[in-house]
């Protein structure tokens, strides 16, 4: 018997070790590129698999797998945003077994349970979680303690800051998005509508947004925007006043790490300069989490990026190689982009936080390179990093990606909230409108 295990485990390797991956990749700047074909040149020197990396604009990534799927040449895998794993389970493109199986095999829970809800599929898992990162709220931690003040981890907290340190023009409580034209405005607003239990649908798909929950949402989001700068604001503009020293409090993606401790000449740190390089990053503090009345437990808003087995796939050679990215390719991986590609996988079985822990010693930056390590603390590291857990999305649990596409793309939110923070509707006429008009959408 043992034998005959040998003979048929020998012509496995044979028939793996003989085979040609296809492997899309959206993550196609030149110096990435570089990296991933590092990583598929080591994984043939260690398994004889070659892997022929293509890369493709995001823009057209639904066009060219519909395309390919229709021909029946969809490549083996393929790395995706959240947005489309559900759709294409549905329609048939993804082997969703062969994904749970490399999930399985690496452990489940080495992975933040958040990327793998977000793409629980009929019992199994869409994809396999490879990177991410949650939103931030950055906050001026120096004076939260000068005032006594509680972190920002509650709606409660929030507002008691914005009263305690609002004082325009030289310290504004809070920097809002509030231009409707920007993606920015709607990720803000679904990150706080999140942390007050607001979900977009239900679980049969029936929009849930004319609720009390909103309503708070509102009234909520409706002061910080009062706390803010006039004008249309959006990323620009929070990421300047914060780094002047003018803002108590922000929401950003962890792509401000690289100019926030000095690493990025375009957005410099002028805050810093009575002070020493780095003295505005040594003084913020970072909730990922935040909680609304409506809904204690709170959330976090989180953008996650996963590896798809296609159904036309060569199963074992692709499971072996989704299997060397989230194991000894990994740090490698990551390396591409350390500041917007937290791990997702902390670590394995017997080391559960080997990944979490080289992840923080990668350098991040734009004109000079140093390691997360060099600016922020163990716990301020693994406070990112958990935001993973619990970083949720409209829509993509229930398998209404596509609604939450529409969403985004038509700007309705957006303008109907601004509209509200102009005065021009009330709370209760906002929901009762978003209802309406998101309904229209489906």
């Amino acid at each position: 018997m043992r034998r005959t295990l040998s003979l048929i485990t020998a012509l496995l390797v044979l028939s793996v070790a003989s085979a040609q991956l296809t492997f899309w990749t959206t993550e196609e700047q030149p110096e990435r590129m570089a990296v991933q074909q590092r990583i598929a040149a080591d994984f043939e020197a260690a398994s004889g698999i070659a892997v022929n990396v293509v890369p493709v604009t995001e823009s057209q990534l639904t066009e060219r797998m519909t395309a390919a799927f229709a021909a029946g040449d969809l490549p083996d895998l393929v790395f995706h945003p959240v947005n489309y794993a559900l759709g294409w389970a549905e329609a048939g493109i993804l082997d969703t077994a062969a994904a749970t199986e490399v999930i399985d095999e690496l452990g489940r829970t080495t992975f933040g349970t958040g990327a793998l809800d977000l793409v629980a599929f009929r019992g199994e898992y869409t994809s396999v979680p490879m990177d991410g990162w949650t939103q931030l709220l950055l906050y001026r931690a120096d004076l939260f303690a000068e005032k006594g003040l509680a972190p920002p981890t509650t709606y409660e907290a929030i507002l008691a800051a914005v009263e305690a340190l609002h004082d325009p023009p030289n310290m504004f409580g809070f920097v809002a998005a509030t231009d409707p034209s920007q993606d920015y405005f709607m990720q803000v607003f679904e990150h706080f509508a999140l942390a007050n239990g607001v979900q977009l649908v239900d679980a049969e798909g029936n929009v849930t947004l004319d609720t009390p929950a909103l309503r708070e949402t509102l009234e909520f989001y409706g002061a910080l925007a009062a706390a803010s700068p006039p004008g249309n604001l959006y990323w620009l503009q929070s990421r300047e006043i914060y780094q002047d020293g003018r803002a108590a409090m922000i929401v950003w993606s962890p792509f401000i790490l690289t100019s926030l401790v000095g690493l990025r000449d375009q957005f410099p740190v002028t805050a810093d300069a009575p002070h020493f390089s780095g003295w505005l990053a040594e003084n913020t503090g970072f909730v990922t989490r935040v909680a609304g009345p409506s809904y204690p437990g709170g959330a976090g808003w989180a953008q996650i990026q996963y590896l798809g087995i296609t159904v036309d796939a060569d199963i074992d050679a692709a499971q072996a190689f989704a299997k060397y990215l989230l194991s000894d390719g990994y740090l490698d991986w990551l390396s591409m982009a350390a500041h917007g590609k937290f791990p997702v996988r902390r670590g394995t079985l017997e080391q559960p936080n080997l990944y979490e822990e080289g992840w923080s010693n990668l350098e991040i930056g734009v004109d000079r390179f140093a390691p997360l390590s060099d600016f922020f603390s163990e716990d301020v590291i693994a406070a990112m990093v958990e935001g993973l857990d619990t970083g949720s999305r409209w829509g993509f649990a229930q398998g209404q990606g596509a609604l939450v596409g529409r969403l985004y793309g038509t700007r309705i939110m957006s303008e109907l909230v601004r509209d509200f923070l102009d005065g021009r509707r009330t709370a209760d006429e906002t929901a009762t409108t978003l209802q309406q008009r998101v309904n229209a959408l489906r």
